[in-house]
């Protein structure tokens, strides 16, 4: 079992504020890596909030790689941030030997949102199999206002080694999503580690999905972008990629496809027709298992919700600047200890919570 947390400011914020919500959570983790993903970007990167941000991290020869895939699909580079770690001794960390976060122009000839769209998902597919064939790096996410870092090792020591304690106002978001843990399921990697990112969407999952198998099988020949399954969580992102981007549905309806009602139940229902459908049409979406989940959308939300029979933990809380998402309480009592704490919100089984743009916080019933 792991742990996961958000946190969402009116302000922008350090990646320090997130690290302080994980680490007094660390019994439920176990110190195998730090991830997380950055939206909504201030600091070095305030100039450039239009333009896609390539995160990746690679040696010296997939540097050269990437450049030149870059250079020969007409993409201008605008800026570039490469962070200078601090080599402490003794570090527990399993670092590349570069990190290259890189603004781009687009491609003249690419000049609508959905073209664009495309043309950031083909080209980071494009760079991870180049980069995959010659085991030169990983490309974690391209695409605008958002960066995605992934690192194996204590989550103190990378933070350490990448300077995040020092909040001295360079690299600053007001969306942080977060994870203290390596994929400790399957196969240590870096892209296993959460939070998991596609097309503006951002994810990560605490638990397990018993219906991998099935879900992996199903989205395989939904769409291009979903692949790797490294880690089962990845089904989480993919199905809200899905409903939300490719079907267009509203937000309420990813819970109504991950966790369906019962079929007793959908007979009460005066939707029961259109429940009905989506249960039998996308029934190989069907999460089952113990998990909790908090994802960020394209527009800058944030939201949270549980499996069907709320076997994972997770709370909410904030105040007028902040509101943070946590697995456990002492995450939000470290970072908002002067919160109304009567006003923490426990999601329950059937309902989605949102985190709007304004901090106004949303709760869905099933």
């Amino acid at each position: 079992m792991c742990r996961i947390g958000a946190v969402k400011s009116k302000v922008p914020i350090h990646p320090s504020k997130a690290l302080h919500l994980m680490l007094p959570q660390q019994e439920g983790h176990d110190n195998s890596g730090f991830a997380m993903v950055m939206q909504d970007l201030f600091g070095i990167f305030s100039g450039y909030k239009d333009k896609p941000l390539l995160s990746l991290a690679c040696t010296q020869q997939g540097a050269h790689l990437v450049e030149d895939y870059m250079d020969s699909h007409n993409f201008v580079q605008l800026a570039e941030w490469i962070p200078v770690p601090d080599k402490k001794p003794n570090l527990d960390i399993k670092a590349m030997p570069y990190y290259i976060f890189r603004n781009y122009d687009y491609p003249e000839h690419v000049d609508t949102k959905e073209a664009r769209e495309e043309l950031l998902l083909d080209t980071r597919l494009a760079l991870r199999k180049i980069l995959d064939d010659s085991g030169e790096g990983y490309v974690y996410s391209f695409w605008p206002d958002v960066l995605t870092l992934k690192e194996i090792g204590d989550p103190r020591d990378i933070a350490t080694y990448f300077r995040l304690w020092d909040d001295n106002g360079c690299l600053v978001a007001r969306n942080i999503i977060a994870q203290c843990r390596q994929n400790t399921n399957y196969d240590i990697v870096r892209y296993a580690a959460h939070p998991f990112f596609l097309q503006g969407y951002t994810l990560c999952a605490n638990g397990e999905n018993t219906f991998f198998t099935k879900n992996k099988e199903f989205q395989k020949s939904l769409h291009r972008g979903y692949i790797g399954y490294e880690s089962d969580s990845q089904n989480f992102l993919y199905t809200l990629h899905y409903v939300l981007h490719e079907l267009k549905w509203p937000i309420n309806y990813y819970k109504h496809v991950i966790t369906p009602l019962p079929f007793e139940e959908l007979e009460t229902r005066e939707d029961k027709d259109v429940l009905l459908a989506i249960r039998q049409s996308l029934a190989n979406l069907e999460i089952n298992g113990p998990n909790t989940i908090i994802a960020g959308l394209p527009d800058g939300r944030m939201m949270t919700c549980c499996d069907s029979k709320k076997l994972r933990p997770v709370v909410l809380g904030g105040d007028d600047e902040t509101v943070a998402i946590s697995s456990e309480v002492c995450g939000l009592n470290e970072i908002l200890p002067n919160r109304d704490t009567t006003k923490d919100i426990y999601p329950n089984e059937r309902e989605v919570v949102m985190i709007g743009n304004d901090l106004e916080v949303t709760r869905w019933k099933q």
